[in-house]
């Protein structure tokens, strides 16, 4: 019996052929640059392996790590609160919380700079007991921890808020108290979404140039150093500094997604 052949949905055929631009966009600038380092291999590895570069994509990649870890210390409770209460100027909030997002990097640069800098409110009390950040690592994390803020309380906020309001409440009637009910419930129930929001903030800050380079342009992350290589060397150096750091977000984004799918199985269940 011959099988009758499947004819594509023309809306869904439209979409994907308009959508595959963005895709199409994407892989035509990583091939322009794949073959051009493809075709000349000894001196991209000559280039990827100076201690200069290996040493901005280390800190960048920590330094991300770590403005993750203060999101997840201060963004956690502000996703919850959004997410969970109603209060008058709540709009505002969310507002401002989304202002990274919407401001120019070199205004959100100057933002950092006037609050970190010596004579800042926040950073004037710091630099009395030894923390700098002007031209210093903790500068860096700071800018990254401003500009990618927005992208992990929403992300988690929108986790907590899929959270079903009756187990919260149901939790509470057993005798847990709401933070513990928060804790035992919700958080476990949010993980994905806790660990999609890290992830999507880790790739906003360590792809951060403007704001860092307003508060610490050394010690060198790796867009100041493609930057600075791109304006005293080139585009073949620049480049070839470019496509290691490719490799590497390629290598460890894909291990991330890969164990997101792991994490918070039990949350497609509720």
């Amino acid at each position: 019996m011959q099988r009758s052949r499947k004819i594509p949905d023309s809306c869904i055929l439209s979409f994907a052929l308009i959508g595959s631009l963005i895709v199409i966009l994407t892989v035509l600038g990583l091939l322009t640059i794949t073959i051009g380092q493809v075709t000349d291999l000894p001196y991209f590895v000559s280039v990827a392996t100076e201690s200069k570069v290996v040493d901005a994509i280390l800190l960048t990649m920590v330094a991300g790590l770590n403005a993750v870890l203060l999101l997840l210390i201060f963004g956690i409770p502000l996703a919850y609160i959004l997410a969970r209460t109603d209060f008058r100027g709540k709009g505002l909030v969310e507002s401002i919380v989304d202002i990274p997002v919407m401001l120019p990097h070199t205004i959100a640069g100057i933002m950092v700079y006037i609050l970190f800098m010596r004579r800042g409110i926040i950073g004037a009390p710091l630099s009395q007991i030894g923390i700098i950040f002007e031209g210093a690592y903790p500068g860096i994390v700071a800018a990254m921890f401003f500009v990618s803020s927005p992208y992990f309380v929403n992300a988690v906020r929108d986790g907590f808020e899929k959270v079903p309001l009756h187990l919260e409440n149901a939790a509470r009637t057993l005798g847990a108290s709401r933070f513990q009910a928060f804790r035992l419930v919700v958080l476990p129930l949010s993980l994905r979404h806790i660990f999609s929001g890290s992830i999507l903030a880790w790739g906003r800050g360590i792809g951060e140039f403007a704001a860092i380079i307003m508060i610490a342009y050394y010690p060198m992350v790796i867009s100041t150093l493609i930057y600075y290589k791109f304006t005293t060397a080139g585009l073949r150096e620049s480049t070839a500094v470019a496509f290691a750091m490719i490799l590497v977000c390629l290598v460890v984004f894909a291990i991330l997604r890969i164990l997101m799918k792991k994490v918070g199985i039990y949350d497609d269940r509720v």
